[in-house]
């Protein structure tokens, strides 16, 4: 899953190379943050948020097959 979210970030952004995804298991779910630059937000969150809806829905798919639950939070790195 975590393989998945980063290939699709890298292709979508300008710096691929700020592009970083951890993963934490959180009880019976994982939670999955996406961490890109400050100006390849726009472009992973795309207009009303159209690409980062199909993003957590492909998570949740791939999830959904492993047999468990996953949540993606989008932000900047620190």
């Amino acid at each position: 899953m975590k393989d998945l979210i980063e290939y699709i970030a890298r292709s979508l952004v300008d710096d691929a190379s700020q592009v970083q995804v951890t993963e934490r298991e959180k009880g019976e779910s994982k939670e999955i943050t996406l961490r890109v630059a400050k100006d390849d937000m726009g472009r992973v969150i795309g207009r009303n948020g159209r690409v980062a809806n199909a993003i957590r829905t492909l998570t949740q798919v791939s999830a959904t097959q492993m047999g468990a639950r996953a949540n993606l939070q989008i932000s900047e790195p620190d």
